[in-house]
């Protein structure tokens, strides 16, 4: 059985598990075009699309997946996911709706996890692997106190063509 990832506090948010009735409030961030245009797949076109996308992530995910809302019981705004991918380290993801842009919303979300990750679940790195055109990916991982580590050419294929991958990081060894 999966662990739901522990909720996470800050002085305005609060990060929860993914429930299966997110999928409306998160349509709202899948199906904006601007939102999703540096994302992996296209902007969702129906509440289905994203309906099975939350149940399989709430089935497969092998990281921590934390919905995004102001106070206990707002809307979901977005998600931040820390996902393992060797031993102590993990890559970190993010996607906010664009009615919460521009208030610093995913940066103070983004590092409660990255902080998470370092403090309590002890990873030594955590990166991020974003589109070399977007800006607002690149300013959320500096925030968290990542420097930029390389290039990756095409990288990925996606419904914008085949991309280029910068790769953002933070090491924190133990004492």
């Amino acid at each position: 059985m999966k662990i739901p990832p522990p909720v996470l506090k800050t002085d305005r948010l609060v990060l929860r598990p993914l429930k299966s009735t997110d999928a409306p409030d998160l349509f709202e961030v899948f199906c904006d075009e601007e939102a999703c245009l540096y994302w992996s797949h296209a902007a969702h076109k129906t509440i289905a699309e994203t309906q099975a996308r939350v149940d399989e992530l709430m089935e497969k995910t092998d990281g921590f997946l934390w919905i995004i809302t102001e106070g206990t019981d707002g809307p979901s705004l977005g998600w931040v996911v820390l996902m393992p991918r060797k031993e102590g380290i993990a890559e970190l993801g993010y996607i906010l709706s664009r009615t919460a842009w521009g208030r610093s919303i995913m940066a103070e979300a983004a590092n409660a996890v990255v902080n998470y990750g370092f403090q309590t679940e002890g990873l030594r790195r955590i990166f991020a692997d974003m589109d070399p055109d977007n800006i607002g990916s690149i300013r959320i991982a500096e925030k968290c106190g990542m420097t930029y580590e390389g290039r990756l050419k095409g990288n990925w294929h996606t419904h914008i063509g085949v991309r280029d991958s910068l790769i953002y990081g933070r090491v924190e060894l133990p004492d």
